[in-house]
């Protein structure tokens, strides 16, 4: 079994919704947003000796610039990948070899992957939590093979997803009492839900900017989102959901759906009419919408690191706990080191890098507002 770059990006991802743990940021559309903004990006196939795919990593990667000279290094990553059985230990190990001997080959400091394969259900220590054995296993593997736990954690290691397979009666009965109620008090106080579309996207951007300043985390540039929105939205991997009271916009969500999953990535709201419930509401019509698009898990994308009531993510997860979701531990993001020299500078300098960039992003949100 050989890896093999595809040529045909239309084809990949048809090659790629049946994989488990296919993710959208695995597909052909999250590859061309990045290489708009530095990455290059590699669609890596696996067959096996039927012919069949077996694996498959969008491998991106972007080189190391001093201002103006770019450096003969770069760094790579994997979103929510490699994508494969990694019940199949000599499947694992084959892709885990091919993408070190990728990362040499490519003169890369090191290749991150976060493959989205879950080392557990449930909140540890609680009644019905149960280990997962295929990611408790991966991460053994991958500490003997030299890879390394990442201080740099590109996405949320937890989640809370909803079973969307059972009929709608049974999905409000697994949800809180007050979540219930919650989401028919909005109804009554007039909260509506409509799909978007492109023409929506600079409101989005203003609720989300609002977001980001009123609870101080930080996004990134409009040109940025317009660019992922219009991308998923046109490949119709992406819905817009918008609640409004008497016509006037209070909130929104960005629903990216792909091989029967559907994620919520963005959501944003404003100030006004928050004692209608408005979030609840659209909860609810994202989770329908995505149900009769097909898709049979609704991920609510992030859940704390731990589950104690001072982490950052405590008062989110309350609320994502409330719809009758199952909490997912996943792997979290693994680094391999290429060139451990460098690898070490790097994660060294990459914590000052990314907070002066947190400070500018901040500022510049904060611009876009007055705008």
């Amino acid at each position: 079994m050989e890896i093999a770059r595809i040529q045909d990006a239309v084809q990949w991802n048809s090659h790629i919704e049946n994989l488990p743990g296919a993710h959208a940021l695995q597909t052909r559309e999250w590859g061309q947003v990045k290489t708009r903004f530095g990455w290059k990006s590699y669609p890596l196939l696996w067959r096996g000796e039927t012919g069949v795919v077996t694996a498959a990593a969008l491998l991106l990667e972007r080189k190391i610039a001093l201002g103006t000279f770019t450096l003969p290094l770069s760094v790579m990553y994997v979103p929510r990948g490699p994508l494969l059985d990694w019940s199949d230990r000599a499947l694992a190990s084959h892709v885990l070899d091919d993408l070190e001997a990728f990362a040499r080959d490519k003169h890369a400091i090191f290749v991150k992957i976060d493959p989205d394969l879950p080392l557990g259900f449930g909140i540890p220590g609680e009644e019905g939590a149960q280990d997962h054995q295929p990611g408790l296993a991966l991460q053994v593997d991958l500490a003997e093979r030299g890879w390394v736990f990442s201080d740099e954690q590109i996405q949320f290691r937890n989640t809370v997803t909803v079973d969307l397979m059972e009929d709608e009666q049974a999905l409000l009965m697994r949800m809180k009492s007050k979540t219930r109620y919650n989401i028919r008090l909005a109804e009554r106080r007039g909260v509506s839900v409509r799909p978007g579309g492109s023409e929506d996207i600079a409101l989005l951007y203003q609720m989300y900017a609002h977001t980001a300043v009123r609870d101080d985390f930080v996004i990134r540039s409009k040109a940025y989102y317009q660019t992922v929105w219009e991308a998923f939205f046109k490949a119709g991997l992406a819905e817009p959901l918008i609640a409004e009271v008497e016509g006037d916009p209070v909130g929104g969500a960005v629903i990216f759906r792909f091989g029967g999953r559907a994620w919520y990535m963005h959501g944003m709201s404003l100030d006004a009419h928050r004692e209608k419930m408005f979030n609840y509401r659209l909860q609810w019509e994202a989770m329908l919408r995505a149900k009769k698009a097909g898709c049979h898990t609704y991920d609510m994308w992030g859940a704390p690191d731990a589950f104690i009531e001072e982490d950052p993510l405590w008062g989110v997860y309350r609320f994502k706990d409330g719809f009758g979701g199952q909490v997912v531990r996943t792997l979290g993001a693994w680094d391999f080191p290429v060139k451990r020299f460098y690898y070490q500078a790097y994660c060294q300098v990459l914590p000052r890098i990314l907070n002066l960039m947190r400070s500018r992003g901040k500022s510049a949100t904060q611009r876009s507002l007055s705008t």
